[in-house]
């Protein structure tokens, strides 16, 4: 005799970091392209620096708050900082690029 109980209804989770994940991951792989990236940042002053940092803390606070993997934020955070630093700044932006897409396509 089969159980006729129905299975309770699992309300999706609304991932907040997805988004921005997602978006974190497609600035850090601009920045990572050798010339193009530099290029970008110098020309514009280091503002895209200031911003890609602005948008890795916000993405850290609500990776912490969905408890998720924190690791692509903080190695982002880093690259922002130390991205002024020409071939550093280059590995941590691929380093970041890297996480960000993998955080991004990690299934729950």
């Amino acid at each position: 005799m089969k159980s006729t109980r129905k299975k309770p209804y699992k309300k999706p989770k609304n991932r907040q970091s997805h988004g921005l994940q997602l978006a974190a991951a497609i600035i850090e792989t601009i920045f990572a392209i050798p010339i193009l990236g530099g290029l970008i940042i110098l020309f514009l002053s280091w503002l895209p620096l200031v911003a890609a940092l602005v948008l890795h803390i916000i993405t850290l606070v609500i990776t912490l708050q969905e408890e998720r993997n924190p690791a692509p934020s903080i190695v982002g955070i880093i690259a922002s900082t130390l991205g002024v630093i020409p071939f550093l700044g280059w590995i941590l932006h691929v380093a970041a690029a890297i996480l960000n897409w993998i955080g991004y396509l990690q299934k729950d």
